[in-house]
């Protein structure tokens, strides 16, 4: 047996340094987040297809730029996210900002002075206005989309070039990017809006679990990075149930727990019950707010 070293932290220390640290340590949550670093490396060194799954408020609580610079750096190569963070992200592209608030904040004078709060942060209400002009005035160019992924591709090359996001990176660097519950968020409200009017679109229903589901199976090793649970993680997980090469690596950052049985808090080697995981896989549960525990990932990743 190896011995837990304990953490030593020094003036001037580098993240990496703090990683190294971790890793000598070992063991709970310290020891989770070496182990996190460790398989992001081995997953691209084995040149794996890693799926990433992004749930939660990750665009309001400041992780975009992580995330986007996982992308220029090519860690990810398929992106599976809520519709709400990809809604944050289009209203961020479109000049507005989220605001450092309080929980204790009373609801009832936020909602008099036009903001909506997730937990202490803070949104104008006014986005959707920005929002519903947006996709006003783009929706004609997302008639011949077949696929939600299509219509996000169409949008994100749509919104300002000088404003960095998402959904502009993503449909630059032709990265897919799948929004399974697209109609629950902001943004499906504002494309309801227009077929309430009268407009039409043909993107089809199953046509993206199809795409993903391709991709899942051409991929000839796969990894899976879960920031949060929900539908992105579900979405990504039945593509692994359906493929012959099951995901070989995993990495999962959740707050939620097993025990009530649902997807977000299942321990990754649940999934090999399901043919979703290797059964030989190397994958780590990380218990942790995904707001410390990415940026310190993806820092000891970038070393």
């Amino acid at each position: 047996m190896k011995t837990v070293e304990p953490i030593r932290i020094q003036k001037g220390m580098k993240v990496s340094e703090l990683i190294t640290a971790f890793d000598a340590a070992g063991v709970m949550g310290a020891g989770k987040i070496a182990d996190a670093v460790s398989i992001a490396k081995e997953m691209k060194k084995k040149k794996c297809t890693v799926f990433v799954g992004l749930a939660g408020a990750m665009v309001p609580a400041g992780m975009k730029e992580i995330l986007i610079d996982m992308i220029e750096q090519g860690f990810i190569d398929v992106l599976v996210s809520t519709g709400a963070n990809l809604t944050h992200d289009a209203v961020e592209a479109l000049g507005y900002h989220h605001y450092q608030g309080s929980e204790y904040a009373d609801d009832k004078e936020l909602h008099k002075q036009g903001y909506d709060r997730m937990y202490d942060c803070y949104m104008p209400n006014t986005v959707y206005e920005k929002l519903e002009e947006f996709i006003k005035e783009h929706f004609d160019a997302l008639k011949e989309c077949k696929t939600s992924r299509e219509i996000l591709y169409t949008l994100g090359l749509r919104l300002p070039k000088n404003k960095r996001s998402l959904l502009r990176v993503c449909a630059e660097r032709k990265i897919p990017i799948f929004c399974p519950g697209l109609a629950d968020s902001g943004l499906g409200l504002m494309f309801w809006g227009q077929l309430a009017k009268g407009k039409t679109i043909n993107a089809g229903l199953f046509d993206d679990l199809k795409e993903i589901l391709s991709l899942a199976w051409d991929a000839k090793h796969a990894a899976v990075f879960y920031i949060g649970g929900g539908m992105p993680k579900n979405y990504i997980q039945q593509a692994m149930q359906f493929c012959p090469n099951k995901a070989e690596y995993g990495i999962q950052i959740t707050m939620d727990r097993p025990e009530p049985g649902g997807s977000s808090g299942a321990e990754l080697k649940e999934g090999i019950s399901w043919g979703k995981m290797h059964d030989k896989a190397r994958f780590v549960n990380v218990v942790c707010d995904a707001t410390i525990a990415l940026p310190l990932i993806w820092a000891g990743y970038r070393g």
